[in-house]
């Protein structure tokens, strides 16, 4: 009975373990657009505009290289897990705090930089997105 306990603990643990909250996330953007930056049609409005998110998640690791997230972790215990979406809308929300609102404007971001970051601790790990862009404006 003793060594049929142990194997069921054995399972169960290994399960839990196994089947975690996994997270991973890879933005690539393209645009069909194509735009001739050397005529002077626009003008540079922002420079290094950032925004940032992170998630903690217990009993996992995360790692990040270039603009590439992965997480694995038992449970998500801070932050949201669509790391690339909030760290994007705080970059504009960031814009706007200083330059005003994007609506009805002609934006557009330009020299993308992505950059991740972990805390990993043994039984806590925290990774970390960046992105920051320079923002253009065209003119009318």
């Amino acid at each position: 009975m003793k060594k049929l306990f142990q194997n069921l603990l054995g399972v169960v643990v290994s399960t839990i373990l196994l089947s975690g909250c996994a997270s991973s996330g890879m933005h690539m953007s393209s645009s069909l657009t194509n735009v001739q930056l050397s005529e002077a049609n626009y003008q540079i409005v922002a420079r290094s505009v950032s925004g940032e998110s992170k998630a903690g998640y217990i009993l996992g690791f995360s790692f990040g290289v270039g603009m590439y997230s992965q997480v694995m972790g038992v449970a998500r215990v801070s932050g949201d897990k669509a790391l690339y979406k909030t760290a994007m809308d705080n970059l504009w929300s960031n814009f706007e705090a200083n330059h005003g609102s994007v609506e009805g404007r002609n934006l557009a971001l330009v020299n993308v930089r992505y950059d991740v970051d972990a805390l990993n601790l043994f039984v806590y790990t925290q990774p970390i997105l960046t992105i920051q862009a320079d923002i253009i404006e065209f003119l009318d």
